[in-house]
């Protein structure tokens, strides 16, 4: 007896610019995954997958790819991954691969499709309400946001909280001018109508393909990430007013710091907003933050100075 052909595992990919929110919104949508099975695909830019060890606090079946990019830069790990997956015994019910924050979301959803295990529940992507003007005037890095929003088959927007209603307007019309979709939502601390993840419909493999826009994304030539460390401890404040020294340069910095009484503690930077949020179950025995942006030798030895001053008795740093 031939064995039944196993149905194809739908695929999910998460999009947006650095510090939209994507890890908030997969960790949303994993806090209720109405009793499915759900494997998450990282992708992160720099040499430690921090949004990775974020989501494994919710599952435990996540993947990290470090140093990702764009695809011609991850391809190969990508494909090794998704046929182990498509491969396995117990295959999940979805999988949501999160694209890091200068990368095309397209390109990775092409090439999952490249496999027929999996078909394509949508392309998500997440968009700072607050920042995304200014993003998107942004001439080097303006055109990375705008290719993303233009692959979307769903939008979610963030952080409207920090805006009045005239504004969110404003900025829900302006990302509609050149979105190619219609469906727009707004993600209260990072949910979203579960059926963008969990509908029985998955779009038609056709269409991705078909998209016109797929050509490579170019990257700034100065865009690059560098990780700082330390076995030294932070006082909150201290750390906060050495995040607000760095270069206009720095896009993003993320990472895990310890607090003066030993606490492990979150840190998200996105321009002049600095979150330091506790870690009550997470032991760590070092800080490492990784800074990502449009970084000169001077920029990163400036941001190395500036956090290694606010640190309490530093006994390392790289």
């Amino acid at each position: 007896m031939i064995a039944a052909a196993q149905p194809p595992i739908p695929l999910a990919v998460i999009g947006g610019y650095l510090g939209a929110g994507k890890t908030t919104m997969i960790n949303a949508m994993l806090a209720n995954p109405r009793g499915r099975h759900v494997t998450v695909l990282v992708n992160d830019f720099g040499s430690i997958n921090i949004d990775a060890a974020l989501i494994r606090e919710r599952s435990d079946d996540v993947i990290g790819l470090e140093n990702g990019c764009v695809c011609c830069t991850i391809g190969g790990k990508l494909v090794e991954t998704l046929l182990e997956i498509s491969a396995r015994e117990t295959r999940p019910d979805l999988l949501v691969i999160e694209a890091s924050g200068v990368s095309d979301p397209v390109r990775i959803a092409q090439v999952g499709m490249l496999d027929r295990a999996f078909r394509l529940q949508g392309i998500v992507v997440a968009v700072d309400a607050d920042r995304i003007e200014e993003t998107l005037a942004d001439p080097y890095i303006g055109d990375i946001a705008r290719r993303q929003i233009e692959g979307a088959t769903a939008i979610a927007l963030t952080k409207t909280d920090l805006l009045n209603d005239e504004k969110a307007r404003t900025v829900r019309s302006h990302v509609l001018e050149f979105a190619h979709t219609r469906i727009v939502f707004e993600a209260d601390q990072g949910k979203v109508p579960d059926g963008l993840f969990f509908s029985d419909d998955a779009l038609p493999r056709e269409r991705i393909g078909s998209r016109q826009y797929a050509a490579s994304t170019h990257l700034p030539a100065n865009l690059r990430s560098f990780t700082f460390r330390s076995r030294a401890c932070f006082e909150r404040q201290q750390l906060k007013a050495a995040c607000a020294t760095f270069s206009s340069r720095l896009l993003r910095a993320k990472g895990f710091v310890r607090l003066e009484n030993g606490e492990c503690a979150e840190i998200h930077v996105v321009g002049d907003r600095v979150h330091i949020v506790r870690c009550r179950e997470r032991q760590i025995s070092e800080s490492v933050i990784v800074l990502i942006g449009l970084f000169e030798q001077v920029d990163m030895a400036f941001a190395i100075d500036a956090l290694a001053s606010a640190a309490r008795n530093p006994e390392s740093l790289s």
